[in-house]
């Protein structure tokens, strides 16, 4: 396969159109700002279509349109762009529209900065608009991966008729890495269920609106069976070395490359480290967690956010091992010697550093606390 050197957003839409989008609704945003220039490049010379939005409200209605009618369709934005998009997404989720989106995160609350953080978990992972709703959401750590997975979630938007989003971070998008694309690309499909225009789509209704309580009930039960479904057969997850693993390190997007790093240093030291990478947000990855957690010591979650996913990771293990936390924010990222300092700190106490005989849960938890003491006095 013959690579080409490129930006993680322009690999986005060259992706995209392979797989079949043939419309981008935008507005400009960094560290998003390519995808809008790239489709505004590419998709005019495909037969596709290209608006820059006054807005991002207007862009995710738009989206709306456009999944209405069977296109395959797309956006893209960073965390403030995002938040403007949270009514639409819920309306397209009510509707079950398929469409993918790309989130560029960076630093905020707020008009926040250029950097890049992880902080939009919680509204993308946990469906930040109204009602009873998910977002799939995929998370890429490569430029190779921003390729593959955008075409991996045209297909879940139409298998399961519903948003996904691809949530990389600011450096992801920005980076550039050789990245290989598929050698044929899929043509454009127009749905059953679409409004066409055609007679035989006149009794297509798209619509989110129920006012009948019991219809409404029934239909929100509908879509919660197939969040069940996705939820089954959707979950992805990279293992790295965890077959052995007494301490799982875990991260997502440019965190899990500094974990392998990290997890291959201390493998060099004697320590049984290994990586675990959620690869879908949501549906999480709950049941490779729970295998690891039947005999890894404990897990350290390293995110770019103040722990928004710990939770996830503390449900999936059912806390039955601890979860320590570490993080940088404000455009920061937790570097190689930060997370290295971290683990060989928590080998220590947990008597699993190099030539010292582990000892059992409770005698590592006995020696926290009289290490806590101590340093109290």
């Amino acid at each position: 396969m013959r690579k080409q050197l490129m930006k993680g957003n322009e690999a986005i839409v060259k992706s995209a159109i392979l797989a079949g989008c043939r419309a981008f609704y935008g507005y400009p945003i960094t560290p998003a700002s390519e995808i809008a220039e790239s489709a505004a490049e590419f998709m005019p010379k495909t037969g596709g279509v290209y608006v820059q939005a006054e807005s991002e409200v207007a862009a995710i209605n738009m989206l709306y349109g456009a999944a209405s009618a069977g296109v395959r369709a797309m956006t893209a934005s960073s965390g403030p762009g995002i938040s403007l998009m949270q009514e639409g997404i819920s309306y397209m989720a009510g509707a079950e529209l398929p469409c993918v989106i790309a989130d560029i995160t960076r630093g905020g609350p707020g008009l926040g900065n250029l950097g890049s953080e992880q902080s939009d978990y919680h509204q993308v992972v946990k469906g930040g608009g109204h009602g009873s709703y998910r977002t799939l959401v995929l998370a890429p750590n490569s430029v190779q991966e921003m390729a593959d997975l955008t075409a991996l979630a045209f297909d879940l938007a139409d298998r399961y008729r519903n948003p996904v989003v691809l949530m990389a971070d600011g450096f992801i998008g920005q980076m550039m890495e050789p990245v290989g694309f598929a050698q044929t690309a899929t043509p454009p499909q127009l749905p059953a269920w679409a409004v066409a225009g055609t007679a035989a789509s006149r009794g297509n209704l798209i619509t989110s609106l129920y006012i009948d309580f019991d219809a409404m009930e029934k239909h929100s039960l509908a879509l919660e069976a197939k969040y069940k479904q996705a939820e089954q057969r959707e979950a992805r997850a990279e293992e790295w070395m965890t077959a052995d693993a007494e301490i799982v390190l875990v991260g997502y997007g440019i965190v899990s490359r500094i974990l392998k790093a990290v997890a291959a240093e201390t493998r060099a030291a004697g320590l049984k480290v290994g990586v675990l990478r959620p690869i879908t947000l949501y549906p999480f990855p709950r049941a490779q967690f729970a295998r690891l957690a039947a005999r890894a010591r404990l897990f350290v979650d390293v995110e770019m956010s103040h722990g928004q996913m710990i939770e996830d990771v503390k449900l999936a293990i059912d806390c039955a091992r601890p979860v320590e936390f570490l993080s940088r924010v404000g455009g920061n990222v937790p570097t190689h010697e930060d997370v290295l300092r971290f683990v060989h700190e928590l080998a220590r106490r947990e008597g699993l550093a190099p030539g010292r005989p582990a000892c059992g849960p409770e005698a590592a938890a006995r020696q926290r606390c009289e290490e806590e003491q101590m340093a109290h006095v």
